[in-house]
């Protein structure tokens, strides 16, 4: 269904595949007919088209987790209005009665800097952030930045891209997000999904192909081919959504009349434009798929890419559900204890609760799919639960006007509005064994809910909604929606947009300097950052050896989301599900540090600092985090922010797992160190990195630097890589972290 062709192709009138270049001009002369890099030289502010890109976003995007730190590193860098449409939306701390006042203490701030600054304000429960984006900011030809790893429009003709918090605050300051040139790969598609087949069926097959081995990453996916046209826009966008989980940079799709008519239904037929590649265009690589031999399939516990085809599962429920017991066990230890193959009845395997949700699953369509599925039937009134979450109010409304909302509540789904909750373990979390289905994006361990520290472990997979929907009318026990027979008659969505025109503030270009914005007790400024000195002394706090570490195990989401504008009480959780004791240590450390800038070097310092021959007065302390591959999924800055809250100086791994999570650190002044993957690291937390000399190096351009290794049983030799830094994120490194660089340069 799915083929990777690892080698250039051209593209030939937009419809010709062309493996040979004989006759064809030269792959870099070509690459630029794609639309990829036809949208991002548009956006470039150099214009030389070069290997290294600087990019200007024409609109953002945050929520409710993420736009309050935005604002406030923006404001303390010098921010004086928004310089282009920002939307702040307030759907992931929308459950008010979390923590207190501090969720709608948030909200409140956010609608006082809209209109301090000019933004436009999205109050809760009106659209999650990227079906608003979509209904209201995309455009084809434009990119969007958004401070959430699924910003991704490619099927609306606008290119997506999902960054840490510091990315947006260069854009709020006339800065620019800094690439290197990307490699494009084609994604043809050909055939017509059968019936009962969704998006998150192709999604989830493209994730399983591409993910392991890396053949996306940090690129941009080009959708093409002849089955576009066969897919709906919510089916494209649904597709779309996902590829944040092949870890691409960014995707893009071909326009066509499909998008024109979303377009002038969304009242913007000025939007609209057709994209297409020019008449021979380069790709580095190629993925087919064929839409036609698509299977319903299930992501298996712990990541999107662990799927199967349902079908599969059915045949070998025993082999599949023991491998997932297997991996609990190895991941979380004697923590916790997991009963899947309980799950197992009679060779079939029940789930126990079924979601629709999000910017990936409350889609009118596939909304109006599981009702037509469930029409007349009923989840049951046993163990199996189902909610549904349409992911706006124009959408909500739509259900209730067809009957869709009618014929879900009849069966007995319970109906919520916008919300992304039960995406990040915020809502509908499962029981501990629970076994939830789920329309929605991730479900990577320590997220829906998860506390292995006490013992407690939700298990989540990820299906599409038309399967969750099958699954339901036969019981709970996990169904193929090709296996079953329905006719989904409902009419076809028409957007209202009378809700949004009634409720979001848009105060775009009509910033108000003197309005004051509201801040709750819990709103706090940044704590002082240090400047790089000369030498760096860092202690491991955490040596993580598990093949990739996400951002939910770095700073877990769930409740902890009410503490993000908190930078102290939100760094109390950091590693808290994956690594207990890192912050206590990691607090030990900075204090030591701070005691050595007032003078008193304490012996931990003193006995590292004789062994390699170096002075405490020109050398900085802090804690450092090793592992294999870290920062997989969620863009949210505060992964890195807390480590710095906390001391942390520095990172090691073998390599990032995304971009985002790399321009994070560097955004917090962590230095993103990476080691060759043959060098063995069998080093303990208590062990210390000593790097001399290592402000000069970053600041002289270098790459690599000669370290050493300070145990216990002696010192040696390592070797540590800090590539591919720009000249203004050297600066930021030495600076301290972004909100230095700017105070540097207003001085």
């Amino acid at each position: 269904m799915v083929e990777l062709i690892n080698h250039g192709v051209y593209l030939q009138d937009g419809s010709k595949i062309v493996n040979d270049n004989a006759g064809m001009p030269a792959p870099d002369e070509a690459r630029e007919q794609t639309i990829a890099y036809q949208i991002l030289r548009k956006h470039e502010v150099d214009g030389d088209k070069g290997k290294k890109m600087r990019i200007r976003f024409d609109a953002m995007v945050s929520h409710d987790i993420t736009y309050v730190g935005i604002i406030q590193t923006a404001r303390a860098s010098g921010l004086e209005k928004f310089p282009l449409p920002y939307a702040m939306t307030n759907c992931h701390n929308s459950l008010c009665a979390v923590g207190g006042t501090i969720n709608e203490d948030d909200h409140v701030f956010g609608l006082s800097a809209a209109k301090k600054y000019g933004g436009i304000y999205v109050p809760a429960n009106q659209a999650v952030i990227h079906q608003y984006a979509r209904e209201a900011l995309a455009q084809c030809g434009n990119m969007i930045l958004g401070s959430d790893s699924h910003t991704r429009y490619g099927s609306l003709g606008n290119m997506g891209v999902g960054e840490g918090g510091g990315e947006l605050v260069k854009q709020l300051l006339r800065n620019t997000w800094d690439i290197n040139a990307p490699e494009v790969v084609l994604v043809w598609l050909e055939g017509t999904p059968r019936k009962g087949v969704g998006p998150h069926d192709v999604a989830i097959s493209l994730v399983k192909a591409t993910f392991d081995n890396g053949f996306v990453k940090n690129k941009v996916l080009e959708f093409a081919g002849p089955g576009v046209k066969n897919l709906p826009i919510d089916f494209r966008n649904g597709i779309e959504v996902m590829t944040t989980e092949t870890t691409c940079l960014s995707s893009i799709w071909v326009t066509d009349d499909e998008v024109k008519k979303y377009y002038e239904m969304h009242n913007r037929p000025e939007a609209y434009k057709q994209l297409q590649p020019g008449k021979v265009a380069y790709y580095d690589s190629m993925i087919r798929i064929d839409l036609s031999k698509q299977e319903c399939m299930i992501a298996m516990p712990f990541h999107p890419s662990n799927a199967y085809t349902i079908h599969e599962l059915q045949q070998h429920p025993e082999e599949i559900m023991a491998k997932i017991e297997a991996d609990a066990k190895a991941k979380f230890g004697d923590k916790v204890d997991v009963h899947l193959m309980d799950k197992i009845q009679n060779g079939k395997v029940y789930a126990d609760q079924g979601i629709i949700a999000g910017c990936a699953g409350g889609t009118y369509d596939n909304l109006s799919a599981a009702a037509a599925i469930l029409k007349d039937k009923s989840i049951g009134d046993d163990y199996f639960t189902m909610s549904a979450y349409p992911q706006s109010s124009p959408v909500y409304i739509a259900t209730t006007r067809t009957g869709i909302a009618t014929e879900l509540l009849e069966a007995g789904v319970v109906i919520k509005p916008a919300f992304c909750g039960p995406c990040f373990g915020a809502g509908d979390v499962p029981a501990n064994n629970g076994f939830s289905i789920r329309h929605t994006t991730r479900n990577f361990p320590n997220r829906e809910g998860s506390k292995p520290g006490q013992g407690q472990l939700s298990m989540v997979a990820l299906m599409d909604a038309r399967s969750i929907a099958a699954t339901a009318a036969n019981g709970g026990v996990i169904t193929a929606a090709t296996d079953i027979d329905y006719n989904d008659t409902h009419a076809p969505y028409t957007y209202d947009e009378k809700i949004y025109m009634r409720r979001i503030y848009n105060g775009y270009g009509k910033a108000n300097a003197d309005e004051a914005l509201r801040y709750g007790p819990n709103i706090k400024d940044w704590p002082k950052m240090y400047a790089m000195q000369e030498n760096m002394l860092v202690e491991l706090a955490a040596v993580i050896h598990d093949p990739v570490t996400t951002t939910d195990e770095l700073i877990p989401s769930g409740e902890t989301s009410s503490y993000r504008s908190n930078p102290l009480k939100l760094s109390e959780f950091a590693l808290s599900r994956r690594v207990p004791e890192y912050v206590g240590l990691s607090k030990k450390i900075q204090a030591q540090d701070l005691e050595r800038r007032e003078g008193k070097v304490s012996a931990n310092i003193a006995d590292a600092l004789k062994a390699v021959g170096a002075k405490a007065e020109n050398t900085s302390f802090g804690s450092c985090v090793f592992a294999n591959k870290p920062g997989d999924g969620s863009a949210r800055e505060q992964a890195a922010s807390c480590q710095k809250v906390l001391g942390g100086d520095a990172n090691i791994c073998y390599e990032y797992a995304t971009k985002r999570y790399r321009s994070n650190c560097i955004n917090w002044g962590i230095v993103p160190f990476t080691i060759a993957q043959d060098t063995p690291f069998d080093y303990e937390p208590g062990d210390k990195v000593f790097i001399p000399g290592i402000r000069q190096a970053i600041l002289d351009g270098k790459e690599e630097i000669d370290a050493k290794v300070i145990t216990k049983n002696g010192v040696k030799d390592i070797h540590l890589f800090f590539q591919n830094l720009t000249a203004d994120e050297r600066t930021i490194l030495t600076d301290g972290c972004l909100m230095n660089y700017y105070k540097n340069l207003n001085k």
